[in-house]
């Protein structure tokens, strides 16, 4: 499959886009270098799922949505997930690749906390962007999409946390496609420098159906210095019609913790990659994933977190629900490098299909160079127990409920033990909508 950058997304395209968004010279020449990378490098290769028929050329580019008077102008399924009577919100929604509302508190601001779009980021903090934007975290030349990314990135955020700031209150980021074709070129990149500590919420919405054909390519670089703690939730609920593929990254230095929350609900096909490096002596990667495929999408869930440092610690956790014809891969990977002694790589994938015709994959791995460590992994596919829903039903429960009541059940010790509680209630509502 070769990407169609003839379609209107051309040299003189980007370096209009570019100009026309007023960004600084070096933004400009990535963009432009990644183009030309884009049209010779390869597609990504996701174990076990072939994605040369999917859609990642067919969307529309720049479309601005409209900012927002207030937040009671959100739709329903949007106000769900804002607290609408706070006053003092950490909050920025974006609407298709516009901000409509952007808010931080006067606090943080006096703390030197950055918590903006993107667009802004490059602009008003263009050095400490650059210093962070596709570096050390993910590389423009990994692959077709990572630089088609670099080259037509059109939106995220971007959060910066000082030194020894602890940031008690949860950063949150509504990215809103509401136009059924618009493209989310989202990048995000989070920031904590020493001793310092946030969390951060984000939410991917969109309703377009299966014929309303749109594309999220979604890069995410979080960064953890020394001591530092990031906990990193998202609740990703995309309509039929969205191929996304997101790259979610973390680099944690010494002493540092960056935690995963992920509800990877969206309803098209999805590639997702989620890898933790621990670079730092006792950094710890934690990352936890909850997934109920639907319909007949395609799915491949990647969870690697790679040891450098002594007594790093990583554990990996999923689980998935497929129904009705739904497909997921699910790959658990754990690498301790050499030299990394007395670490730890832990990691636990399952996946339940409610149907004869949907498909899970669990494939555990553990790559280990080193030989004081500890490791384990465990891993189970199977279909729902019929007695289980037998029993429920014969106490007058409905086919529908039991299932439902099922799905809850084994989603439920990932969604406990997610670390955000604003994640796991968002998820428990996303989860109930799937199910219904």
């Amino acid at each position: 499959m070769t990407v169609e950058i003839s379609l209107g997304y051309d040299k003189e395209y980007v370096t209009k886009f570019s100009e026309g968004l007023n960004e600084p010279e070096w933004m400009k020449t990535l963009r432009l270098d990644a183009l030309q990378q884009a049209e010779r490098l390869p597609m990504p290769k996701p174990d076990k799922t072939k994605i040369d028929r999917w859609n990642f050329t067919k969307f529309t580019h720049d479309l601005r949505g409209e900012a927002l008077s207030s937040l009671a102008d959100l739709p329903d399924q949007i106000k769900d997930f804002v607290d609408r009577d706070k006053t003092d919100q950490n909050l920025v929604i974006q609407r298709d690749q516009r901000v409509a509302f952007a808010s931080l508190s006067q606090s943080l601001q006096d703390k030197g906390v950055i918590f903006t779009d993107m667009n802004t980021a490059i602009r008003e903090h263009s050095d400490l962007v650059e210093k962070y934007y596709m570096k050390d975290g993910i590389q423009v030349d990994e692959h077709r999409l990572t630089a088609l990314h670099a080259a037509l990135m059109n939106g995220g955020v971007f959060v910066y946390i000082p030194e020894n700031v602890q940031v008690e209150e949860p950063l949150q980021a509504i990215f809103w496609q509401e136009d059924p074709e618009a493209a989310l070129f989202n990048h995000v990149i989070v920031v904590a420098d020493k001793n310092s500590s946030v969390t951060y919420v984000e939410n991917y919405i969109s309703q377009n159906n299966e014929d309303e054909e749109a594309v999220t390519n979604i890069l995410t670089e979080v960064f953890a210095h020394d001591n530092a703690k990031v906990s990193f939730g998202a609740v990703d609920n995309l309509g039929a019609g969205t191929t996304t593929y997101v790259n979610r990254r973390g680099v944690a230095d010494r002493d540092a913790k960056i935690e995963w929350a992920l509800g990877q609900m969206n309803d098209g096909y999805t590639i997702s990659e989620n890898y933790t490096y621990l670079m730092g002596e006792n950094s710890l990667g934690d990352a936890k994933t909850v997934s109920v495929g639907r319909g007949s999408q395609k799915q491949n869930f990647t969870a690697r977190i790679v040891h450098y440092g002594k007594a790093s610690e990583g554990y990996i956790l999923q689980h998935g629900v497929m129904k009705e014809k739904a497909t997921a891969i699910f790959n658990g990977i754990g690498k301790i490098e050499h030299g990394a002694s007395k670490s730890n790589a832990e990691q636990e994938s399952r996946v339940l299909m409610l149907s004869k015709d949907a498909r899970g994959d669990a494939n555990p791995i553990l790559l280990i160079d080193e030989d004081d460590v500890t490791a384990g992994h465990a891993a189970s596919v199977g279909r729902v127990d019929p007695m289980q829903l037998f029993y429920l039903m014969s106490r007058g429960i409905s086919q529908k409920e039991a299932e439902r009541l099922v799905i809850h059940g084994f989603l439920a010790p990932v969604v406990k033990q997610l670390p955000i509680e604003a994640v796991k209630e968002q998820l428990t509502q996303v989860i109930e909508r799937k199910v219904n």
